[in-house]
């Protein structure tokens, strides 16, 4: 007996990826489609079937494109990734202290529209040994964008008196932790009850905050007063 085939299908399904404008077209849907489900229930409660029907397709079409729950988050996070790379890279400028704040703004934006994968890769994380393994290795992205800073800021003179891995680690680990507290957990009380008003400081402070304290580690006065090392 003949079966009609799947109208959601690749045209030459091989495990690769999606090869052709329909099978392209099938996978953004359910990648957008699992963006609403994990946002809506959460990731570790969502079900393939959810996220086939949010998308318009049958279940059995989902592993066309995908072999888990996991592996489509996994593309989520690399959308996440890449989006703060290039934000930040086609945003510089002459001027390093302006390549920071947009550096952060574009981190902060990006979470902030990627939060419920975030939140999936947390959680994930924290079960999934492997899962970590790959997230660790997906970070370095995030260390780039920053390194990408540190180079324009040394093309103007600045000279940065750490390792620039260990400060580009640090820098990212800040904006990983001080994003996760604000948007995941509500917040530190100690800053709300010093807060002139009963809510949490505003988006704007939070990205200056940050900005500022990328700026003075950067640009750090005692190390760009000093005279250059002799050649």
């Amino acid at each position: 007996m003949t079966t009609a085939p799947d109208p959601a299908a690749p045209d030459a399904p091989d495990g690769s990826g999606a090869t052709t404008p329909k099978g392209r077209r099938t996978e953004r849907a359910l990648l957008d489609a699992a963006r609403t489900v994990f946002a809506e229930k959460g990731y570790l409660t969502a079900k393939i079937s959810d996220i086939a029907s949010a998308a318009g397709r049958s279940t059995g079409s989902f592993y066309n494109y995908y072999d888990s729950k996991q592996q489509l988050l996994e593309a989520l996070l690399g959308d996440f990734a890449a989006q703060v790379l290039d934000e930040t890279r086609r945003n510089l400028t002459p001027d390093p202290a302006v390549n920071v704040e947009q550096a952060v703004r574009a981190y902060w934006s990006s979470y902030r529209d990627y939060l419920p994968e975030m939140i999936g890769a947390f959680q994930l994380s924290m079960t999934d040994p492997q899962f970590a393994q790959w997230w660790r290795h997906r970070r370095s992205e995030g260390i780039s964008a920053v390194l990408a800073v540190f180079r324009s800021a040394e093309a103007t003179g600045v000279r940065i008196g750490l390792d620039k891995y260990l400060f580009a680690s640090a820098i990212v680990s800040m904006l990983e932790s001080f994003c996760w507290t604000w948007f995941v957990t509500g917040g530190d009380e100690a800053v709300e009850r010093s807060a002139t008003s009963d809510s949490a400081p505003d988006e704007e402070s939070a990205i200056m905050t940050l900005t500022e304290i990328w700026r003075r580690g950067l640009i750090n006065p005692a190390e760009n007063d000093a005279p250059p090392p002799n050649p």
